[in-house]
C-alpha cells in the first residue's frame, strides 16, 4: 500500500494503516531522521484511542501506553547497540506479546522480529508532504 499525504490528512492515514494490518500488530517503521515517524505513531496511537501522552522513546528505548484492550508498544532502537542490548531491554517481549508494537529504527534489531511484521517506510517529499509504503505480512489464522 502506498500513500502520500500533508500533515492534515494524517489521522485518515493513520486509519487506513490500522485497517490494512489486520490481525497483524507489530509495524517496523523506516525512514531517515526527521520523516515523521515518531508523529505518524502518536497519529496511529490517536486513533486506538490512546489517551496517555505519545512521544519519542528514544532515551527509554520503550514506551507503554494503556490501552483497552492491552497496552501499546512504542520502541526505538536508535541508541541500541545490537540485538543483545535489545533483548536485555524488553525490546523482544513486546514484539511477541500480542499486543500493538511500533518499532522505529528496526534496522539495528534485523533478527528479532516476528514473521509477520509489517513493514512501512516513511520518507520527505515536497514541503509538507510525506510518502508512506507498507507491506503486510500475511498473518496466521486465530485459533
Amino acid at each position: 500500500m502506498h500513500w502520500t499525504f500533508s500533515l492534515n490528512e494524517l489521522p485518515a492515514v493513520a486509519e487506513e494503516i490500522l485497517k490494512a494490518m489486520g490481525n497483524n500488530r507489530v509495524i517496523a517503521l523506516s525512514g531517515p531522521m526527521g520523516a515523521g515517524k515518531t508523529t505518524l505513531v502518536h497519529a496511529i496511537c490517536d486513533q486506538l484511542g490512546i489517551k496517555a501522552a505519545v512521544g519519542s522513546p528514544t532515551f527509554s528505548i520503550i514506551n507503554e501506553y494503556p490501552a483497552s484492550d492491552g497496552p501499546v508498544y512504542h520502541i526505538d532502537c536508535y541508541r541500541l547497540r545490537d540485538e543483545a542490548e535489545a533483548i536485555d531491554a524488553g525490546v523482544e517481549d513486546c514484539l511477541f506479546s500480542g499486543h500493538w508494537c511500533f518499532v522505529e529504527w528496526p534496522e539495528k534489531i534485523p533478527h528479532l522480529f516476528p514473521d509477520n511484521t509489517a513493514r512501512l517506510t516513511i520518507v520527505a517529499g515536497e514541503p509538507g508532504q510525506r510518502t508512506i509504503d507498507l507491506q503486510v505480512m500475511a498473518s496466521a489464522p486465530a485459533r
